[in-house]
């Protein structure tokens, strides 16, 4: 004798649970510490550190009395960062490729968008925490160099420090926007530093391309950061080489990230 279940007593198993995206926050997090995983990022982290931390001795070894200042060890404090940090942004943005974790990475969060935001959210804390710390160590420095009879000045215009913040940030993303749209370490970090470079010494010799590059380099446009403050006319130039070397190359590669085939 055979005995059927009717659907409404058929034993069903438990109900499947609804996965929990990850917080944002919890995201930024998970990047920010992906930064120092690899040997690479770390090492740049600390020659970055180094870096400062030399800029501050090589002023108070060589520089005359009177530039033994806060001002003068923070903007030369800057440097490193500047040059370093959108290294690290690469690093950061092609990280799932060179190390093959974005099949991890984007199972764990399918929404690819909100890794991307996370990854740049990380690049800008880390331009902030460098600024920080910049400011920290010039005020260290200042004070042994009053101590070894440097001038000791503390005045700096505040909008300083926030146009070097500003600066740090800008080049961060800059770095990340081209590790997202080349998706190569070597040849983000390569295009990163010779196409402005290029465009730079192309504004410089041809004279019809004078009045572009004044708007179109970012190395001209963020020149005015140094100075105490920046004119309506200056920050519009910034404006306009940040969508050009920050914005659009970010989107396109924002763009290429989201149909990349994940293998």
């Amino acid at each position: 004798m055979t005995t059927s279940l009717s659907p409404a007593h058929r034993t069903t198993g438990p109900a499947p649970i609804a996965a929990t995206p990850i917080s944002p926050v919890r995201l930024t997090v998970v990047e920010l510490r992906k930064l120092a995983d690899t040997r690479a990022g770390l090492w740049l982290l600390i020659v970055i550190g180094l870096g400062t931390a030399g800029t501050a001795a090589i002023q108070l070894g060589w520089a005359p009395d009177d530039e033994l200042t806060f001002g003068g060890f923070f903007a030369f404090g800057l440097v490193p960062s500047a040059a370093l940090l959108p290294v690290l942004g690469i690093l950061s943005m092609t990280g799932e490729w060179s190390q093959r974790t974005a099949l991890t990475t984007f199972t764990l969060t399918p929404a690819r968008l909100r890794v991307i935001a996370a990854k740049l959210a990380a690049g800008v804390l880390v331009a902030l925490a460098a600024t920080v710390a910049t400011v920290v160590l010039s005020v260290a420095a200042n004070l042994l160099g009053m101590a070894l009879g440097g001038d000791g000045r503390w005045r700096i215009a505040p909008s300083l420090i926030g146009q070097g913040a500003l600066l740090l940030v800008l080049f961060v993303l800059m770095g990340m926007a081209f590790g997202a749209l080349l998706m190569s370490s070597p040849l983000a970090i390569v295009a990163y530093f010779v196409l402005p470079t290029l465009w730079s010494v192309l504004g410089e010799a041809i004279h019809a391309l004078h009045g572009l590059a004044r708007w179109l380099d970012l190395d001209v446009t963020s020149g005015p950061l140094s100075e105490p403050a920046m004119s309506a006319s200056e920050y519009g130039r910034l404006a306009v080489s940040t969508v050009l070397w920050v914005v659009v190359p970010l989107l396109l590669g924002s763009w290429r990230i989201l149909r990349r085939e994940v293998t």
